[in-house]
């Protein structure tokens, strides 16, 4: 009875939503009082009979269950959970860890840990043109922070000039605090300008003096700890990290230069050079001393290890932690405690525990860890998000998910924030050191099963690209592999991308790139090219693998049928039989597209005729949502059209950054709030506003990915929901019950 009542309302409701239409026509306004005052009794006769509330019936349909985790960060709520890059390191004998990184979202470029804790952040690293860098050390007294200042226009409140950036040395206590000294600069005076044109690369202390690596004038500064006056410098080539020995010497890494590989070198106080070096490293990141007075390197190469070396005399490697190969050894990608890959940070405490931090590649994410002097893991904190949202893979159910870099396996039944698991890490920098990834920056997934096999399609920020991965477990593990591209549409006569990579682009147009020959290197033979209008509102992938463009044109939708799958395993596509297809003409700014086949159901977003744009906001889905039925059939009219969330007054605080369309429901989530508008895929009536709950600390960032949402309905019904939260470094999952 109920849910026959039901019906009758949404059918009274679009009835109604229709005479409203008419209404605003003068000639209807006398004709309707009869017929409008009927309409309203019998609509509140239903409400009332049926006991739902003013809400539920503003809405139209009974409220969803759902429950709110995350992925892809230890810490899911607060200001003290797992930054997003740790760039350096320094261990104390107690086993505090200080770190310090470029650029955290929430502000949190330093921090101390403590037993795989945030115990503190260092303070004030944010904001007013401030950011952190990629030294940092301490002592009994002080943590030495290396930093960038830039211009504020404040010169009498002591910030740089216009056009100057103050790289820095900023002195804090132990607890994260500024600490001002006599002839300190910026705001606080706890700033110390070692240069105007590079970031200080080395830090690090000897009783009271404190040595800088000045990498703009190839020197090694000395200051004292207390008052921070220059004692002394002395000259050292592309100078970087630096420790120091139970002799109190030093180690610093020499950067490599050109043709000049990477060496380590050893120096007095007084800056002698010493005898003793090491120079069969490939990519030294970082250094320490163990509590035996070993010397520890973490090498970045393709070895993905931390190398141990025995330095009273000639230096004489004796062991490596972590097995050799990192993360590509056996299953390649496949996380293990010991597989380490891109490390930036190595120490140790008194107790011989051991610290390692590997970072990823193209700052993939955080992946703090301690070990037992065994090489037993102790904990690990991992901030793996950053600029990023996941997707589901079809085939497990959900059990799969993917974000542009990582692999994570899904247990549900388990309580929030711990239902993920860590699985793979899918770039390999060694093997396909061509792989977009590592010259882009992705951060919208689609995973498809294309002919029942796994594809992963990434685009970016500003839907410059569609970049296409493969997977091959017999020949690369876990790793995906490059296997195509598309580069947004280029009306220019001028390459798409600037700079060297990818080797042998097209100099004019737009283009498609296809690994023919399955090495994933950017070949002379392997581009189509075309050219076409040069902006565009959004990709999509539908479940045969056919890719859709919307352009923001009059004849903006592109579809590149799936021409099968080549002898490499790549999917093709090219311009020959690409198929241009009108903007139905409701819109006159085209942002998204999702088309399901399954059902011909074409579903668009942008800006229209009835509510255009206040101003040339690109970055947002538009003002209306429509859903076309018959696609391939020439229908465009719309079944249904929703007005969502916009900018009615040009201050943008409003507005609807992506939709997901998935099962019974059209998803869409707001910039600023993060909240998610649930709609009836059938009816386009709405449903329900969900928010981040307490699991994750009722709180979201903005939303800064056209792609920031995606929708998943599992068998049983459940649907995952995927919303970026870029803010605190992780991706919020809502669940909604079926």
């Amino acid at each position: 009875m109920k849910n026959k009542l039901l019906a009758q309302l949404a059918k009274l409701r679009h009835k109604f939503n229709q005479r409203i239409k008419k209404l605003s026509q003068p000639r209807y306004l006398q004709k309707s009082k009869t017929f409008n005052f009927l309409l309203s009794v019998a609509v509140g006769f239903i409400v009332t009979t049926i006991g739902i509330t003013t809400d539920w019936a503003t809405t139209g349909t009974s409220t969803l269950t759902y429950k709110t985790s995350w992925i892809g960060n230890t810490i899911g709520s607060g200001n003290l959970r797992i930054q997003n890059n740790i760039e350096a390191m320094y261990v104390s004998s107690d086993g505090t860890v200080y770190t310090n990184s470029h650029w955290d979202e929430a502000g949190m470029e330093a921090a101390i840990y403590k037993d795989g804790k945030v115990i503190s952040a260092i303070e004030d690293t944010h904001g007013w043109s401030r950011g952190g860098g990629i030294a940092i050390t301490a002592n009994s007294k002080y943590i030495y922070l290396a930093m960038t200042q830039g211009s504020r226009g404040k010169t009498n409140e002591d910030y740089p000039p216009e056009g100057t950036t103050w790289h820095c040395v900023r002195r804090y206590d132990l607890s994260g605090k500024p600490v001002p000294f006599p002839e300190g600069r910026g705001w606080d005076k706890s700033m110390l300008i070692t240069s105007t044109k590079n970031e200080v690369t080395g830090l690090a202390t000897v009783g009271n003096e404190l040595y800088v690596s000045d990498f703009a004038t190839n020197r090694i500064r000395i200051y004292d700890t207390d008052t921070m006056k220059e004692l002394r410098s002395f000259t050292f080539a592309n100078p970087g990290a630096i420790t120091v020995d139970p002799e109190k010497n030093l180690w610093i890494i020499q950067s490599k230069n050109g043709g000049k590989p990477a060496k380590i070198l050893h120096y007095s106080q007084s800056g002698k050079q010493l005898p003793q070096q090491i120079a069969d490293i490939v990519e030294p990141t970082a250094i320490a001393i163990n509590h035996q007075g070993k010397l520890l390197v973490a090498e970045n190469g393709p070895r993905q290890q931390m190398l141990i070396y025995d330095i009273k005399a000639k230096p004489v490697q004796v062991g490596s932690f972590g097995c050799k190969g990192g993360i590509y050894a056996g299953v390649a990608g496949e996380v293990q405690d010991l597989k380490l890959y891109g490390l930036t940070g190595v120490g140790t405490d008194a107790s011989g525990n051991i610290y390692i931090n590997s970072n990823g590649f193209n700052k993939s994410g955080t992946d703090l860890r301690k070990f037992s002097p065994s090489g037993k893991l102790i904990w690990r904190s991992l901030g793996l998000i950053f600029v990023d949202n996941a997707d589901a893979d079809p085939k497990t159910d959900g059990v799969d998910v993917f974000t542009k870099q990582e692999h994570y396996l899904m247990d549900y039944s388990k309580p929030a924030g711990k239902q993920w698991t860590y699985k793979a890490y899918t770039l390999n920098p060694f093997k396909y050191s061509q792989d977009p990834r590592l010259h882009t920056s992705p951060d919208g997934t689609f995973v498809r099963r294309i002919q029942g096999k796994p594809f992963l399609f990434l685009t970016d920020m500003y839907n410059s690209f569609l970049q296409i991965y493969r997977f091959d477990p017999a020949t690369d593990g876990k790793v995906a592999i490059p296997a195509g591209m598309f580069v947004g549409s280029n009306g220019a006569d001028k390459p798409f991308i600037k700079g060297n990579w990818p080797p042998y682009q097209p100099q004019k147009g737009e283009w498609i790139w296809r690994d023919r020959n399955g090495n994933g290197k950017f070949e002379d033979n392997e581009y189509d090219t075309s050219k076409d209008y040069p902006y565009i509102g959004g990709w999509w992938v539908d479940s045969k693998g056919d890719v859709w463009k919307a352009l923001r044109t009059e004849d903006g939708i592109r579809h590149y049928p799936l021409k099968g799958i080549d002898a490499k395993g790549n999917p093709i596509y090219n311009y020959s039989s690409m198929e241009k297809q009108a903007t139905p003409t409701i819109f006159n700014d085209l942002r998204r597209i999702e088309y399901f086949p399954e059902t011909d159901s074409m579903y668009l977003s942008g800006f229209t005729v009835d509510h255009p744009a206040f101003g040339d906001d690109a970055g947002v889905a538009g003002s209306e949502i429509a859903r076309f039925d018959n696609w391939s059939k020439g229908n465009r009219t719309p079944r249904w059209r929703i007005v969502i969330p916009y900018d009615t007054v040009g201050k943008r605080e409003v507005s609807t950054a992506a939709m997901s369309v998935a099962g019974d429901y059209v998803f869409a989530v707001t910039v600023k709030t993060a909240e998610v508008y649930v709609y009836n895929a059938k009816t386009g009536a709405q449903v329900q506003i969900l928010k981040p709950g307490p699991e994750v600390g009722s709180e979201s960032g903005w939303i800064d990915i056209p792609y920031g949402i995606r929708a998943f309905r599992r068998s049983d019904g459940e649907y995952l929901v995927f919303v970026e939260e870029n803010w605190k470094g992780k991706v919020i999952v809502y669940r909604l019950a079926g």
